[in-house]
């Protein structure tokens, strides 16, 4: 199975061929990946170099002039050190563009911190109007990526990741997606935390919800759900900064009685990087991690 990322680099190419109105921005990653491109399309796919900030800029200005512009490299270049460029040159300036990551919270932990990005999802949150779309799976990512590169002028990001679930489900952005019902509570799995959390509820007779898309939060759902639950307490598995979405969760239920427990990287930064794999572990996202946090927060 290819990768989010040679996902996006295949279909990016294929949506610049499609439509006269989208353009390409990088900062030198993933450039050897999008050569053809920038030979058929030399004037609507540019390689600012390792300027991340004036990746952004660049960005907002092709969006003023019209375009549709595709910004791409690690999470931590494209959201972290150029938030002044997003804030100022997207959102005060009131335009749109698709800013799609990789590199997730910590798939490049070799990198060390200066890749990794767990906190991209909270700082965006201080902003208004974002669109925040977290696959599970290649497909998905392809579903999302085409539904961003069509969706207007509305800003997005999309954020991808080495890791993956083993099955895509169908996306419906802004929804949340129902996979099991049960009385005890409702764990919410966003992205690519779906296969750890099924496997962690394994037995539990808890409702399952699915989420793809995180801005706009789909309160609606989850309000119906966790009034069809016995207790409504919630458990929230994200694939970054714990508890980025705990406050739209109380919102949602803010006349509900209810319990929230966030669930994802912890602010402790490991100082061993070691490989993903192991920082999933050493954050409790894998299956059994999960087990023993939900059922000791359950009732």
């Amino acid at each position: 199975m290819d990768t989010m990322r040679e996902r996006f680099a295949a279909v990016a190419t294929r949506l610049l061929d499609e439509d006269p109105r989208l353009a390409l921005a990088l900062a030198v990653i993933s450039a050897d990946r999008f050569k053809d491109a920038a030979r058929a399309h030399p004037d609507r796919v540019i390689d600012v170099g390792i300027r991340e900030q004036l990746l952004v800029g660049v960005t907002g200005g092709l969006a003023l002039a019209g375009m549709r512009p595709i910004a791409h490299t690690f999470a931590s270049f494209l959201v972290e050190r150029p938030f002044e460029q997003v804030k100022l040159d997207l959102g005060h300036q009131g335009v749109g563009a698709v800013l799609v990551s990789s590199g997730g919270s910590y798939d490049i932990a070799s990198g060390g911190r200066t890749h990794q990005a767990p906190g991209d999802v909270a700082l965006l949150d201080t902003l208004d109007g974002w669109t925040v779309h977290v696959p599970g799976h290649p497909d998905e990512a392809e579903a999302l990526l085409r539904h961003a590169a069509a969706d207007g002028d509305n800003r997005v990001y999309l954020r991808l990741s080495d890791q993956s679930n083993p099955e895509p489900l169908p996306v419906s952005p802004g929804r949340l997606r129902l996979l099991r019902a049960g009385r005890s509570g409702v764990v919410l799995a966003v992205g690519l935390m779906l296969d750890a959390v099924l496997e962690a509820v394994e037995g539990l007779d808890v409702t399952v919800l699915y989420a793809s898309t995180v801005r706009p939060f789909d309160a609606h759902t989850l309000r119906a759900e966790a009034r069809s639950a016995e207790a409504a307490d919630v458990v929230l598995v994200e694939p970054y900064l714990a508890g980025t979405s705990v406050s739209y969760v109380a919102e949602a239920l803010a006349d509900v009685p209810h319990r929230v427990l966030g669930l994802g990287t912890a602010r402790e930064e490991l100082r061993r990087y070691g490989t993903w794999q192991e920082h999933v572990a050493a954050h409790g996202l894998d299956a059994g991690g999960l087990r023993k946090r939900i059922t000791g927060f359950l009732r």
